[in-house]
């Protein structure tokens, strides 16, 4: 392996040589089509500088239609260029490209569209342990602390005011945005994404009564998280009690949703904000959990769930499908209303119950 420590960091700084390739921004939409390996229908010379709504698009720019909300927009839109479903297509006179996951292909062309990334370097003010191993292409911001035992892989980006505990490991490519916090003994795929202000691998919430006050139970454990993740800004997940607290492979979770001690989240589930997830709860795979939902501990929820946004789940969900709780909002005279009758269905099923005996 191709390692840095910090005792050459100062010669690193001084003499790595970075190639560094601005992005294009002018495509043919042949070029794009190819590249994309879409059907093109229409002007194969017409070149695109950006990415535009169907709304607000002008003739340069190339825009999408994946939800069927704003189907009626395409009849008004000034875009040079729409990705569409191949039934959406029949409908236009456009120049298209034809794909069936119109979402999926704009968000590969949006990458094309993206800021460009900065070549590596490391600020002067970093405090790197001497035991921390950086490989090539580490980029490492202002005011960042890398603790001792630390390793980073290759052209990992740890952004400024960010603190890596003690034994922490980031794999190849990952990006650790400005402000977060790495717990002890955390370990890091590659390809993750870690937004502003997360905190990974704090202390559970482990609290054991005695008599009369609350004595703390020691976090053992550590964190794991899996290739290609994504962490939302202010997210805190909680290290292991005893054990790991798991990410599977691919999980992908919003802004400020807080994860207990023990919890396992399995591959490609994706979690909505404000959601929170009690301690030692296993969560499968595939599944799909909307905003500020409460999730109790020790619970197992399968494969392929989806719970709609606010729900409360006090039990374990095992068959695959669509689960809620919350009540949606309604007009205030209704929701009154309904709140009325609730509260008085216990008095109506007690009648009920005389009657049918």
């Amino acid at each position: 392996m191709c390692s840095i420590t910090c005792s050459n960091k100062v010669s690193l700084i001084a003499t790595r040589i970075v190639t560094y390739q601005v992005k294009q921004q002018h495509w043919a939409l042949h070029e794009i089509a190819d590249k994309l390996q879409l059907q093109l229908r229409g002007d194969q010379q017409h070149t695109i500088t950006g990415i535009g709504t169907l709304l607000d698009a002008n003739s340069e720019q190339i825009a999408f239609l994946a939800n069927p909300g704003y189907r009626k927009q395409l009849a008004t839109t000034r875009a040079g260029a729409v990705i569409l479903s191949e039934q959406d297509a029949q409908s236009y006179d456009g120049n298209c490209l034809i794909s069936s996951f119109p979402y999926v292909s704009y968000a590969s062309l949006a990458d094309w569209f993206a800021p460009d990334v900065p070549p590596p370097s490391i600020h002067p003010s970093a405090n790197i342990d001497a035991s921390a191993q950086l490989e090539q292409g580490v980029a490492i911001g202002a005011n960042s602390v890398i603790g001792p035992g630390c390793r980073l892989g290759r052209n990992v980006r740890v952004a400024a005011g960010c603190v890596l505990e003690s034994n922490c490991s980031v794999a190849n490519d990952s990006i650790v945005m400005a402000n977060v916090w790495i717990g002890p003994n955390t370990r890091i795929g590659q390809r993750a994404r870690i937004h502003p202000g997360a905190v990974l691998g704090s202390d559970g919430f482990g609290l054991a009564w005695n008599q009369d006050h609350w004595k703390k139970v020691p976090q053992l454990g550590g964190l794991l998280i899996g290739d290609d993740c994504e962490i939302g800004a202010n997210t805190t997940i909680d290290r292991g009690s005893i054990g790991d607290t798991v990410l599977h492979q691919d999980v992908r979770l919003d802004n400020q949703i807080q994860i207990a001690h023990n919890v396992e989240i399995g591959a490609h589930t994706a979690i909505a904000a404000c959601t929170g997830i009690a301690g030692s709860t296993k969560i499968g795979a595939y599944c799909l959990i909307g905003g500020a939902c409460g999730i109790g501990g020790h619970l197992q929820i399968g494969d392929r769930i989806t719970l709609t946004g606010m729900s409360m789940v006090t039990h374990s969900l095992h068959e695959p499908g669509n689960y809620g709780s919350a009540i949606p909002a309604a007009p205030e005279k209704i929701w009154h209303r309904n709140i009325a009758r609730l509260r008085q269905l216990d008095k109506l099923w007690c009648k009920l119950k005389r009657i049918d005996k």
